[in-house]
């Protein structure tokens, strides 16, 4: 929701069973922004999982990636990342049924969602010996925080590609056509990568509700009346005016700690001028 909170797409979320609403029924780069992200969060709470012991059939990572530093060596409790993408793979692609273009831009992104989480883990050290000194290094992997990861999909979101359903030949010793593959629309456009987004049909404009297609509109929204951008009103209320309205807010404020030990604040009331969509 962070990511998206200035669009017109929002990544709204409902109490039905698909949690993000028909949006995972279609087939536009919002729809592979959920599937990777859905993905992305198993991988992510299951791997932290293993390695806080929450998870009986699994522990932290111990390995060994390679060899250690001249100041450094492994040790520590890694998270398992590797574990947390096999048991998303299991849970979350069971979903997917048939061969179709829809079932292989799903599988792709649902794997984009855990590449993301696997690159972005990073080194962290502790320092060992007298004083505090670094004389002694353990070091070991750790997940990235779940809004960097959100913040890479989103960019992967921004440059998705578009996708059509191709074939890559027959295999002339078995006689049997070769697996189906994703190839860009625009021929001019290289192949996706396996942690790019793709998606195969062209978004709704999200502007107005609609039950058939399962958008929200942006009646309501907040937006900003001297943006140009995204989360300026004439976008994001997609022409159809604002309406402002002056609220008071009532805030702490003035805060003094005294000895010992409590604080004290004031009430500073102040107004609050709010633009919303028509």
């Amino acid at each position: 929701k962070w990511q998206f909170r200035n669009r017109r797409w929002n990544c709204p979320t409902t109490h039905s069973s698909t949690i993000f609403g028909k949006i995972v029924n279609r087939g536009c780069r919002e729809t592979a922004f959920v599937f990777a992200i859905t993905s992305a969060g198993v991988t992510h709470a299951v791997a932290r999982s293993c390695s806080e012991g929450a998870i009986e059939s699994c522990t932290c990572d111990y390995r060994r990636r390679g060899p250690g530093g001249p100041d450094w060596h492994w040790g520590g409790c890694s998270d398992n990342v590797d574990f947390g993408r096999m048991f998303s793979r299991e849970f979350v692609d069971s979903n997917e049924r048939g061969r179709d273009l829809r079932y292989l831009t799903n599988l792709h992104d649902n794997e984009a969602g855990r590449m993301t989480v696997s690159s972005e883990m990073r080194q962290e050290c502790k320092c060992h010996g007298m004083s505090g000194s670094c004389a002694v290094r353990p070091c070991w992997m750790r997940l990235p925080s779940f809004r960097t990861v959100g913040d890479f999909l989103k960019e992967r979101f921004d440059g998705a590609s578009r996708v059509v359903y191709a074939n890559k030949g027959s295999n002339r010793a078995s006689h049997r056509a070769d697996p189906r593959h994703l190839d860009p629309e625009n021929p001019a456009h290289k192949p996706p990568s396996v942690m790019d987004l793709v998606y195969f049909e062209k978004s709704p404009n999200f502007c107005s509700h609609s039950g058939k297609s399962g958008t929200l509109g942006t009646s309501g929204r907040t937006c900003n009346s001297s943006s140009p951008g995204l989360d300026g009103c004439e976008l994001l209320c997609c022409g159809r005016g604002f309406k402002t309205q002056t609220e008071s807010v009532t805030e702490r404020c003035h805060c003094t700690f005294h000895w010992c030990c409590h604080v004290s604040c004031l009430n500073c009331t102040s107004s609050r001028t709010l633009h919303q969509c028509l």
